[in-house]
């Protein structure tokens, strides 16, 4: 791909996330208006989500995420605790996704879609009600759907509230769901594609390309599934560790803001509080002067902070402490003045010291009367003797309240963002890793070595996926592709310069066959004319299915490329011998027998300079045993049927047929048809029943080939009988 097209795919990228950041504004504002909408009309929905679903169908789960976590962010403006609720939208942007990517969200599907629905309720509905009630923010409305599922029968208020919160939200997400169709119906197609966020670091795909991508299988575990993991188990520790850091840093603020509460509480007591009156309220109580006007400033201390349990006033004796002012809370009487509480057990360690009239450190018991952080300060007389003390109180169930609740809101918290950061990084290994390396490994799997027309293809392919991820994996993108292009290149030279090679070589085959047959002056062309009748056998045979195995091209190509050198034994032979015009006597004929031999005896020393060369090895198989016979009455080792190698059994087809319809000093040729016969005669005897049949099948070609090389013969003649006596040249 050019730097041309790499840019245009830049500038759309840089176009989409534009589009996107547009989308993504738009359905922001539409579930806040919606929202308002439906406030300021007093109606029992919210309807705060259809920007989230549709920035979830439209642009894809990461869109919808960021509009869904991004409302609930802006809400806490004016509602600090919508933070909490930041992972059912994401929750619900999730699930929407997922709906739409299935393709289930559509009226076409009715099914789907009222499961669909269900989901979203139970997701806002029921997991929205338990979190308040974890977070101890739950209040019963005796006007709401819950209240008349109580009249109704269900006495549990619980399962009530659950339930209609499920019923109620199932009517919201209903008709959001409905709002959401309604606009997906009015968009158009190309809307809808323009809408859709991807982020393609390379050459877009299809749906279907990109799900084949994800899908490569691999040997053990995908980088994908190693990152996801990595992720997962990082973001657990992390928010493990931070949440148990912040959640201990909270207990000890919280402890010590309580401590500090408390300890100007009582600090106000002492100062309000006159010392030379403790005995007389003791012996006159209520109604004694100034015990009412100092009692009531006791109240307005109790009433200043909810989180203040119990205030009261004892002086410490012996027989237990003795009730100087004891507030009443919620409706419960405290103590009249006078009376004698007894000490709690955990109070036994204090008791000389207070006794005394000394100050203790701050107290955590968990006796008669609860889980509480209790503070006392003396009150002095005007002589600066301890007549009583100021206590005051505040529940340690208060305090678990507000490190419960912190826990959930951080809990709470850690998924939204857990979800939202998971969501990031899904996306970025996908488009940045994933599938631009899937991409290039599918593409280099298919690299085919066969003809340069194809790997130009596949070159060209492998470019056009255009990977620009700006980092390393553009860094090996770009390698790959200049490997591959510098492989094509080098490839072609190879191709050419074997090819050279293989002309240089054939010729030379040749030029050493001609050299051969120029001392055999009856065989004239003869090299040139049985690899062609060769070639037309094999191609026959390989049309008409016959030793499937081992005819193939790559054998086709070895056989007519060695078939020149068939006689070159020859050599080896006495000029005398081979340009005898007359019949070959006994002796004669067993020295030209011995051409079949001594060419397998060259070719074997040619073999050992030049091991790999195949054609060589077919070579000597066609020198050897060319002169053999199916029925195992052939030279030189007389050797019958398949024990013959196939391409010798061929060129004793192709060279009996050349010597038959050829002028030779010792005969005059043969017609074509007389040739012909023979060979059929010969089939099953002389030649491979199969070999013969595939000449006799193609003979028209080989007519041709015939014809190429001089005047044919055509037509009968008499006296044509083939002497079978085995001396034949």
């Amino acid at each position: 791909m050019t730097n041309e097209s790499v840019n245009l795919i830049k500038k759309e990228k840089n176009r989409n996330f534009l589009i996107i950041a547009a989308e993504c504004l738009v359905c922001l504002a539409l579930n806040f208006l919606l929202f308002t909408l439906v406030s300021s009309l007093g109606l029992p929905l919210y309807l705060d989500n259809v920007g989230t679903l549709l920035a979830a169908i439209l642009g894809g789960y990461l869109p919808g995420i960021f509009v869904g976590f991004m409302t609930n962010i802006i809400n806490c403006a004016t509602d600090p605790n919508s933070i909490y609720y930041g992972f059912i939208t994401v929750l619900i942007a999730v699930t929407s996704s997922y709906f739409a990517h299935k393709g289930r969200i559509t009226i076409k599907k009715p099914l789907w879609l009222i499961l669909y629905i269900l989901i979203l309720a139970l997701i806002g509905g029921g997991i929205g009600t338990l979190l308040p009630w974890l977070l101890d923010d739950v209040y019963f409305d005796s006007e709401s759907f819950s209240a008349i599922l109580v009249q109704a029968g269900i006495t549990n208020t619980t399962a009530a509230q659950l339930l209609g919160n499920i019923i109620m939200d199932i009517l919201d997400k209903a008709i959001t769901v409905g709002i959401v169709l309604i606009i997906l119906a009015v968009i158009p197609p190309k809307v809808k594609l323009m809408l859709q966020f991807s982020g393609w670091m390379q050459k877009k795909m299809s749906d279907e390309e990109k799900d084949n991508m994800r899908h490569i299988g691999v040997r053990k575990v995908s980088v994908r599934t190693k990152i996801m993991l990595i992720l997962i188990i990082a973001l657990i520790i992390m928010g493990t560790v931070a949440t148990g850091i912040s959640f201990v840093l909270f207990s000890n603020a919280t402890v010590e803001q309580h401590f500090k509460l408390v300890d100007g509480v009582t600090n106000v007591m002492v100062g309000i509080i006159d010392g030379d009156n403790v005995d007389r309220w003791l012996e006159e109580g209520e109604s004694s002067e100034g015990y009412k006007q100092t009692e009531d400033m006791l109240y307005t201390i109790l009433n200043s902070d909810d989180d203040i349990e119990f205030i009261y006033v004892y002086k410490i004796l012996e027989d237990g402490c003795h009730v100087v002012f004891d507030l009443d809370i919620d409706g419960v009487e405290g103590y009249a003045p006078g009376e004698v509480v007894p000490f709690d057990e955990s109070f036994a360690p204090y008791i000389p010291t207070l006794l005394a009239g000394g100050e203790i450190e701050p107290l955590i018991t968990n006796d008669t009367f609860g889980y509480l952080l209790t503070i006392y300060k003396p009150i002095k007389d005007s002589s600066g003797n301890t007549v009583c003390y100021a206590a005051a109180d505040i529940s340690m169930s208060h305090i678990e309240k507000y490190e419960r609740n912190f826990m959930v809101g951080m809990s709470s918290l850690f998924l939204a963002f857990f979800i939202v950061i998971f969501a990031v990084v899904l996306w970025v290994v996908e488009y940045h890793i994933l599938l631009p390396v899937n991409s290039m490994s599918k593409c280099t799997d298919s690299f085919a070595f066969t003809s340069n027309e194809e790997l130009d293809t596949h070159v060209a392919k492998l470019r056009e996926l255009g990977i620009h991820t700006g980092d390393e994996i553009e860094n090996l993108y770009n390698a790959i592709v200049k490997m591959a292009s510098d492989s094509v290149s080098h490839l072609e030279d190879i191709r050419n310069k074997n090819a050279t090679i293989k002309k240089m070589q054939n010729s030379l085959i040749l030029v050493l066959a001609d050299m051969v047959e120029s001392r055999d002056k009856n065989t004239g062309d003869h090299v040139r004319k049985t690899a062609a009748y060769t070639k037309i056998i094999m191609e026959e045979m390989k049309k008409k299915g016959y030793y499937p195995d081992v005819m193939t091209d790559d054998f086709i190509e070895r056989v007519v490329d060695s078939a020149p050198l068939h006689d070159i034994g020859k050599i080896k032979v006495s000029d005398m011998i081979l340009n005898k015009p007359g019949r070959l006597t006994d002796d004669e004929f067993v020295k030209m027998q011995s051409h079949a031999y001594e060419g397998s005896v060259i070719l074997e020393q040619v073999i050992d300079l030049v091991p790999d060369s195949d054609y060589l090895y077919e070579a000597k198989n066609l020198a050897h045993y060319h002169h053999e016979k199916w029925n195992g009455k052939g030279y030189p080792e007389g050797k019958a049927g398949e024990d013959i190698p196939l391409s010798a059994r061929i060129m004793a087809v192709a060279d009996v047929f050349d010597a038959l319809v050829s002028r030779r000093s010792y005969k005059d040729p043969f017609s074509f048809e007389q040739a012909c016969d023979i060979i059929r005669e010969g089939a099953g005897s002389h030649f491979d029943p199969l070999v013969a049949d595939a000449f006799l099948s193609a003979q028209d070609e080989a007519r041709r080939v015939a014809e190429s090389f001089g005047e044919l013969k055509t037509g009968y003649t008499e006296d044509t009988h083939v002497d079978d006596s085995g001396k034949s040249r």
